[in-house]
C-alpha cells in the first residue's frame, strides 16, 4: 500500500502512556467526541479506509480539552500522530531503559514515536513535527508519508486514542533516539521485533503485524 505524504510538518516516544495529574500541568490535548468519528470505531489495527474523512472530522470538530479530564474519557477520542521508522527494511526499535519513572514500562519496546497534540502545536501537522524533533536524532529533514488510522479499543488506554501512523525512511543515514537517559534505539528486522511478543507495546504490535503484511508501506 502506497503511503502518503503529509504536509509541511513538525510531539513522546514509544507510544499513548496512562497519564498521571502530576504529569500534565494543565495541558489541553486535541480530540473529538467518538459519536463524531466517521464510520465508527468498531474495529482494531491500522487501516486507510475512511483516513481523509476522519482527519476532515477532527478539522471541523476538533477542540482541546484538559487531558486530566479525558484520559479515563473513551467518549472523547484524543488524536496521536504515530511515527515509525525504517531502513531498508529495518524497523527502528526501541526499548524503555529502567531509569525512566514508571517500572510498569521498564524493559517494554516500541516502534513509534508519537504523544498528544496541544494548542501550541496548531494541529496534526504541528504536532506531528514536534514529536521528531523531540524524540527523533536525526541530522537530516524527515519525509512523512501518512499510512492510515491505528486503533485499539482492547485495553482503557487505547479506548481513548486514534492514531495517525507515519512512516519515515532512513535510507541509510544515521537516526536514533534524543532521550539515551530513558531510552535504546537500534535498527532491527521485524521477525526479531516480532518474536519479542507481549514485550512489544500493543500499539506496535499493531503497527508491525500492518508493516509485515504490505509489500511496499513506502510506495517507493
Amino acid at each position: 500500500m502506497g503511503g502518503r505524504r503529509a504536509p509541511g510538518v513538525r510531539a513522546a516516544a514509544g507510544g499513548v502512556e496512562r497519564v498521571t495529574p502530576s504529569s500534565t500541568s494543565g495541558e489541553r490535548v486535541l480530540g473529538i467526541p467518538r459519536a463524531l468519528v466517521p464510520g465508527g470505531l468498531a474495529w482494531r489495527g491500522v487501516r486507510a479506509a475512511g483516513l481523509d474523512e476522519v482527519l476532515a472530522a477532527f478539522r471541523e470538530h476538533g477542540r482541546y480539552r484538559p487531558r486530566v479530564s479525558v484520559e479515563d474519557d473513551p467518549s472523547f477520542q484524543q488524536l496521536i500522530p504515530y511515527v515509525v521508522v525504517q531502513d531498508h527494511g529495518r524497523i527502528l526499535l526501541m526499548r524503555r531503559l529502567r531509569s525512566g519513572g514508571d517500572t510498569r514500562l521498564h524493559d517494554r519496546y516500541s516502534i513509534g514515536v508519537g504523544g498528544h497534540i496541544g494548542e501550541a502545536d496548531g494541529g496534526l501537522d504541528g504536532g506531528l513535527a514536534r514529536e521528531w524533533e523531540e524524540e527523533i536524532e536525526a541530522a537530516w529533514p524527515p519525509e512523512f508519508r501518512m499510512v492510515g488510522l491505528l486503533n485499539d479499543d482492547t485495553d482503557p488506554v487505547g479506548a481513548v486514542h486514534l492514531g495517525v501512523v507515519y512512516l519515515v525512511e532512513a535510507a541509510g543515514r544515521p537516526v536514533g533516539v534524543r532521550e539515551t537517559d530513558k531510552l535504546e534505539g537500534r535498527l532491527a528486522d521485524p521477525t526479531e521485533i516480532a518474536g519479542l511478543g507481549e514485550r512489544l507495546e500493543s500499539w506496535s504490535r499493531l503497527v508491525l503485524d500492518h508493516l509485515m503484511r504490505v509489500t511496499d508501506p513506502l510506495g517507493s
